[in-house]
């Protein structure tokens, strides 16, 4: 890892009966994709917006460029972006309207702007868009609007919550694109996600749940801590492939995805054979395969030691 950019140290933010954020220490390299991944009610969002200098913890050290951003907030205000879960801009504005907007708010010249509004309007695949209002946007437009606002005065930390949730698939590959692109810009980037694709194109994961965080590590490594092997078949009818295979000793668990039964074994080679003599003539066996595990597959095992699968979208 870079040099620390991002120094966090037993945060705990409490809210009203509840210990949200329960004592978590974190670095963050400068020109990395930090992500934090975990489930509803993890305590991403008030970990970002603690960042963020949105939220006062209740206890802890959080230190940005050296700065203690606790005890001196301003220290880091105008050199670090956020970016919220919902969109947050002016819908009868239009979208070359968003930009002016941000920029004369934070003080940028005539000149700054036009070059600043010109460049990020290409950035963001937004050229042809220049003279529509922001409500009438698609969902991805306007999450790529906003982060150009956010842009808008070249932050070179940037906090991304949630960025793409309820965005599709292909706006959410476009978003990414453009979130490394800014990376080979020198920019760090801190995003919560709920989803392991992105997860996968982060260079550091965190894995938070309850509150604390449970693992921190590449999203190499992390597969690599999974403890068993994954074998994964599709049968019909799938209900009853999935009653049996429940009650083999040799199969220490079963998910299902989509179509698919993914099951963790301790040996795959050994339980591929014996599942093709334990399913033979109970039901239609289309495909049986060893599969490398996954982030799902580490982070469900993380969760199912804990609190519950409930929040992950895989």
């Amino acid at each position: 890892m870079h040099k620390p950019i991002i120094e966090i140290e037993n945060l705990i933010v409490d809210f009203p009966g509840v210990r949200a954020v329960d004592g978590i220490s974190i670095k963050v390299g400068e020109g990395e994709i930090f992500g934090l991944v975990g489930p509803d009610g993890a305590g991403k969002t008030t970990t970002i917006r603690v960042l963020s200098t949105i939220l006062k913890p209740a206890l802890g050290s959080v230190k940005i460029w050296g700065n203690d951003i606790v005890l001196n907030p301003r220290s880091v205000r105008g050199k670090i972006g956020y970016m919220s879960q919902k969109f947050n801009l002016y819908g009868d504005l239009t979208v070359e309207e968003n930009l002016r907007f941000f920029a004369d708010i934070y003080g940028l010249s005539d000149d700054e702007r036009a070059k600043r509004t010109k460049e990020l309007l290409h950035f963001a695949r937004l050229e042809n868009f220049t003279d529509r209002r922001a409500e009438f946007l698609s969902g991805g437009m306007k999450q790529k609007l906003a982060l150009a606002c956010t842009l808008i005065y070249e932050p070179k930390i940037l906090f991304l919550d949630e960025p793409t949730t309820g965005v599709d698939p292909v706006s959410r590959r476009e978003f990414w694109a453009i979130l490394s692109e800014l990376r080979s810009r020198g920019v760090t980037l801190f995003v919560s996600t709920p989803y392991m694709d992105e997860a996968e194109r982060c260079s550091t994961v965190a894995f938070m749940d309850g509150g604390k965080i449970r693992i921190c590590d590449s999203p190499r490594s992390i597969k690599a801590s999974f403890s068993g092997e994954i074998v994964e078949l599709t049968a019909k009818p799938q209900h009853e492939a999935r009653r049996i295979i429940g009650g083999l000793s040799y199969v220490r668990d079963v998910e299902v995805y989509g179509e698919r039964l993914q099951l963790t074994v301790a040996r795959a080679a050994e339980a591929v054979e014996r599942l093709k003599q334990d399913l033979s003539g109970k039901v239609e066996l289309a495909s049986v395969a060893i599969k490398n595990p996954t982030m799902e597959s580490a982070f469900i095992e993380l969760i199912k030691e804990g609190t519950g699968v409930q929040g992950m979208i895989i």
